[in-house]
């Protein structure tokens, strides 16, 4: 009998959203900054420690935030790593912002705090931490950095939900970190985000800028007698129909965070044979960081044999993908922005790079047969 499909990502479902959402409704407040959305954002509050969270239509729309409230324009630069998705980079270019890519450390493919350093201009303004795969950058040397160059530190830790660096978690440690509730995230409510506010200065001006560029929260509050356009802005806020079933999730975080780290610890058993026979590279978790199992991903030995593999996974009914085309190489990357250094370690991981199945249900034996496709496709 043939195997079953197995697909490279189902979101979580608890099954009691469609109860969730139907009570969101019958509750009468199916706009932003809601009931619901009050909810999610505590959750978010006692999960991270984040001072202030304001929950987002996206993750893209919470890094927007963060370049609004840098309040860069043309001229400005801003360092990041070019082995991210494109709103990490589209944020601040839709300020007139020039990004400025840096290369990443080899193991954890996170931003090379030195490359970063090495970028700064006069003109810098932002610098950006990337939380690849949700294991944590070195924010002791991020942190020093801006400290010491006068830069505002975000972080973008969208698949970095429950994990954490240092003791701290993921976005709370700069002055502005994004969360993503993707679809294909650990935690997720179809699209959705969040915008975690660690500089308190920075909270007045970010509640103007999510509504719309107004002080309806501070009406909401009883602090002005109306509410009228103070600043820019736009329509960042979530449904709180979306927030209803993005707080179904939120409940069950820890529970969430764990199943998928039994599994991405079966996978990284599985696969150290293979290490030791010099066929694969597997991830490198600094012993600082603790990472919440976002993926599973192998480094192979060149683009034909990672091609290869995925074709091999595919024949067998496994879903299997490569991840980022480096921005720098992107046809927008080019007009946009600019290049610091040579992005050796970049060009590399994105040709040899394979993302592996990792979702809440996958079973022993389903890990298993993933394994012994990718033996298979090395010949192993």
């Amino acid at each position: 009998m043939k195997a079953p499909r197995l697909p490279f990502n189902r979101a979580y479902r608890t099954g009691d959203e469609a109860a969730r959402i139907a009570a969101a409704i019958d509750g009468g407040w199916t706009g932003g900054n809601g009931p619901q959305t009050t909810r999610c954002e505590e959750l978010l509050g006692e999960l991270t420690g984040a001072p202030r969270v304001l929950l987002t239509h996206s993750c893209s729309g919470a890094l927007e935030m963060a370049a609004l409230l840098a309040g860069v324009g043309p001229g400005d630069e801003v360092v990041l790593p070019s082995f991210t998705f494109v709103s990490t980079a589209n944020a601040f270019v839709l300020r007139g912002a020039t990004p400025v890519f840096v290369d990443v450390d080899p193991g954890t493919l996170n931003i090379d705090p030195q490359r970063a350093a090495d970028a700064v201009t006069d003109r810098t303004r932002v610098v950006v931490a990337v939380h690849y795969g949700g294991v944590g950058c070195d924010m002791a040397a991020l942190g020093a950095l801006a400290a010491d160059r006068g830069l505002l530190l975000v972080e973008d830790a969208a698949q970095g939900i429950g994990a954490s660096v240092d003791g701290r978690a993921l976005g709370t440690i700069g002055d502005l970190g994004a969360l993503s509730f993707h679809e294909t995230k650990n935690v997720s409510c179809g699209e959705g985000g969040a915008l975690l506010i660690n500089d308190e200065r920075l909270t007045e001006r970010a509640e103007v800028l999510q509504e719309k560029g107004t002080n309806r929260r501070c009406f909401a509050r009883g602090e002005v007698d109306h509410y009228t356009w103070v600043d820019v802005g736009s329509s960042f806020l979530m449904s709180d129909i979306t927030a209803a079933l993005l707080a179904e999730q939120l409940e069950r975080v820890a529970a969430i965070t764990a199943a998928r780290m039994a599994i991405w610890d079966a996978y990284h058993a599985a696969f150290e044979p293979l290490e030791r026979a010099g066929l694969v590279r597997r991830a490198v978790v600094p012993e600082r960081a603790q990472h919440n199992a976002h993926l599973y991903r192998l480094l192979l030995a060149d683009r034909a044999t990672r091609d290869g593999v995925i074709a091999a996974l595919a024949a067998a009914g496994i879903g299997a993908y490569f991840h980022y085309v480096p921005l720098h190489s992107a046809p927008a990357g080019r007009r946009y922005g600019r290049v610091h250094g040579p992005m050796d370690v970049t060009d590399a991981a994105a040709a040899r790079l394979v993302r592996l199945p990792l979702w809440v249900g996958l079973t022993e034996d389903d890990v298993a047969r993933v394994a012994a496709e990718v033996r298979r496709a090395l010949g192993d």
